[in-house]
């Protein structure tokens, strides 16, 4: 018999319960005392953010996830609050120690690079950004998110060929369709090559806007505006009016082009029709307006004025009322005119302090019209506001 064996028979049972309780103790105790360690050093890690003493809580943090690897979703929660902070130097630090971290898996050391990534389109660094993109995108490591911020990089820098590129990559990759803001990456070339003169090309990134999205405002737009300045109205006024068709919201923006175009041709009553049909379907008060300046130039200024003043009892507006009260500022006098310029005067204070535009996304409020919101970065989603103060 083998004489381990028979030394183990010799011990009694309950020594071996023993042994494995007291083992079991000091594991737990010295277990204890390693998670009390940890939870002081992340309080007072907490306690340091708290008052404001960021550096002193980065060294608390950084010196945590030396010795323990669960810390790592806490120190890229503390990089994101520090880039949210405009405290982007810490953020990058934060970010580049996990990245070198010996032993971090790559699950999480790719998200350490995304963040990074991040961190250097926050300061600026849009070259080393684009870079780690470009790498995370190589390596199929989080392509998705690399790509969208790679494509806001390209449209930084007006790189509209990368962008559409990277916007069809991203496109087959997640299946979500980018066609209306690839359309728009198409429209900013054809504007750019409008302006320096090559016309053919502009025409050929309108095609490609409208093969990406046949109802784009923008690309219609811009067709009006190539065959406006061919002296080709009757190709303008089809453009415009397709304009409106594709979305009729974009009314203000669409028709002093559209109304300068009946004017070249001589189409007013043409341009009286589609006034007149518009304001069925649209709320707005620039349709009137525009009527109320046919009707003046056309029968006279009374007749304007009774349209107008009929219109405003049926849709109250502030812009309306400064154009009524500008038409008939020259029929008062003495006391009267006196309380028609105060009343001029108070609505234009009203209308200087109102936005005009407004991003169905994120809320932000303009004077002017953009296609790209300026805050939130999307495309398409600044619209006119519709109110008594406004459109």
């Amino acid at each position: 018999m083998n004489p381990i064996w028979w030394l183990l028979a010799l011990v009694p049972p309950a020594a071996f319960a023993c042994g494995w309780w007291l083992a079991r103790r000091t594991h737990a105790r010295r277990s204890g005392e390693q998670v009390n360690a940890l939870s002081s050093d992340y309080f007072r890690g907490l306690n340091y953010l708290l008052n404001e003493e960021q550096d002193k809580a980065l060294e608390v943090f950084l010196r945590l996830a030396e010795y323990n690897r669960d810390t790592v979703e806490t120190h890229l929660a503390l990089g994101n609050l520090f880039r949210k902070r405009g405290e982007v130097d810490r953020a990058i630090r934060l970010h580049q120690h996990l990245v070198s971290r010996q032993g971090l898996s790559e699950e999480m050391k790719t998200v350490a690079l995304l963040e990074l990534g991040e961190d250097y389109m926050r300061a600026g660094l849009l070259d080393r950004a684009e870079t780690l993109f470009s790498d995370l995108v190589a390596m199929d490591a989080l392509a998705p998110s690399a790509l969208r911020h790679l494509i806001s990089i390209y449209q930084h820098e007006r790189e509209w060929h990368k962008a559409i590129d990277h916007a069809r990559r991203l496109e087959a990759m997640t299946s979500e369709d980018e066609s209306a803001m690839i359309a728009q990456f198409y429209c900013e070339l054809a504007e750019q090559s409008r302006q320096h003169g090559a016309r053919t090309e502009a025409r050929e990134y309108v095609r490609e806007a409208f093969a990406c999205q046949q109802a784009c405002v923008r690309a219609h737009m811009i067709a009006g505006r190539l065959s406006f300045e061919d002296d080709d109205m009757a190709a303008a006024v089809e453009s415009y009016e397709s304009a409106i068709a594709a979305d009729i919201a974009f009314v203000p923006e669409i028709l002093p082009p559209l109304l300068n175009c009946y004017a070249r041709s001589q189409q007013m009553d043409r341009a009286e029709a589609f006034l007149r049909d518009i304001m069925e379907r649209y709320h707005g008060i620039s349709p009137v307006l525009a009527l109320t300046r046919l009707y003046e130039g056309r029968d006279g200024e009374r007749t304007a004025i009774d349209f107008l003043t009929g219109q405003l009892r049926k849709r109250p507006s502030v812009r309306g009322l400064m154009a009524l009260i500008d038409a008939t500022m020259d029929k008062v006098s003495g006391e009267a005119r006196e309380n028609y310029l105060i009343l001029r005067d108070l609505t234009r204070k009203l209308l200087e302090g109102q936005a005009m535009y407004r991003c169905s996304r994120c809320g932000f409020g303009a004077k002017a019209h953009h296609w790209q919101c300026p805050s939130c970065k999307n495309w398409g989603t600044v619209r006119p506001i519709h109110g008594v103060a406004n459109e």
